[in-house]
């Protein structure tokens, strides 16, 4: 791999951008659902798009559509969890509990593969449940939000899950696109239970001010070019290094909120002591997965 500091820097570039989203769904004025599906069909037109400029093959066999689509029917439920979490407490509030992805995947990927979950998986899972506790009790009234990051982030470690067996079968571009059209096609087929039974104010598809700026930020931006970066710097960059990285997103996007936002976003002491702990254990793992990998003794050959 000849990775450079270009490279590196790249990287932190997309986490950064990545860390941008919680924002922009604050800035955006419409809800969740409506935001998903602009943000999503942007994406899936752009992926259609940079398949055309490269003259390649969007199609694959019908089963593997119809998997690939159903994964995108979980992403999209991640995405609405995640912004309508920002919407409901703050953006801060939303990226703590998105801290928990990593160590979400470590125990869903065990379930998934069939694996032993390691010990040292479950002592950082106490760990971060430490560091929710000490958020609840002081940040009682973010509960709501809280609640419904921690419930994107299983579904975000769930999707990594499968779209990491799916990486195997076809390439990442396809993967995406059908993924952004299945995210897209169940925010239109949810509409109809959310503007009858979930709020009393109907859809809200108009854009108002900057939303169309915004929103092309997100599925442009954060979504396509965030994505085919991501792709490129893989060819070059260890997992290891990415993963290590990609966790530092809530800790961008939290500084990122205070100095965009300012007052709204500044939370109590005991809120980023919480946050503190979350982030140390997210940050551990990846460091513990690696040293536990090499002390694995190596089959000889033969």
């Amino acid at each position: 791999m000849n990775a450079t500091i270009k490279d590196y820097l790249m990287l932190h570039l997309i986490v950064l951008i990545w860390g941008f989203t919680a924002i922009l769904g604050l800035l955006i004025s419409l809800p969740a659902i409506e935001l998903v599906f602009y943000r999503t069909l942007i994406a899936a037109i752009g992926v259609a798009g940079l398949f055309l400029l490269k003259k390649k093959n969007l199609l694959m066999p019908f089963p593997d559509m119809i998997k690939v689509t159903g994964v995108g029917f979980v992403i999209a439920m991640h995405w609405i969890l995640f912004f309508w979490s920002a919407q409901v407490s703050t953006a801060s509030v939303c990226l703590a509990g998105m801290a928990t992805t990593s160590l979400w995947t470590a125990f869903v990927e065990p379930l998934f593969n069939r694996t032993k979950i390691k010990w040292y998986e479950v002592g950082l899972g106490l760990m971060v449940i430490s560091g929710l506790l000490v958020i609840f009790s002081f940040e009682s009234g973010y509960w709501l939000g809280l609640s419904m990051a921690l419930a994107s982030s299983f579904l975000a470690a769930v999707f990594s899950v499968l779209n990491s067996k799916l990486a195997h079968k076809h390439h990442p571009y396809q993967i995406t696109f059908y993924e952004m059209a299945g995210a897209c096609l169940f925010t239109l087929l949810f509409m109809p239970i959310y503007s009858n039974f979930m709020t009393d104010e109907g859809l809200k598809l108009t854009w108002v001010g900057y939303d169309w700026f915004w929103l092309f930020i997100l599925g442009g931006i954060c979504t396509v070019y965030a994505f085919s970066v991501s792709v490129e710097l893989m060819k070059r960059l260890s997992v290891f290094s990415i993963n290590l990285t990609v966790n530092l997103e809530p800790v961008y996007g939290i500084i990122l909120a205070v100095l965009i936002f300012g007052e709204s976003e500044k939370m109590t002491p005991q809120f980023y002591l919480g946050t503190g702990i979350i982030l140390v254990s997210v940050l551990t793992y990846p460091v513990l997965n690696y040293i536990n990998k090499r002390r694995k003794p190596v089959r000889p050959l033969g």
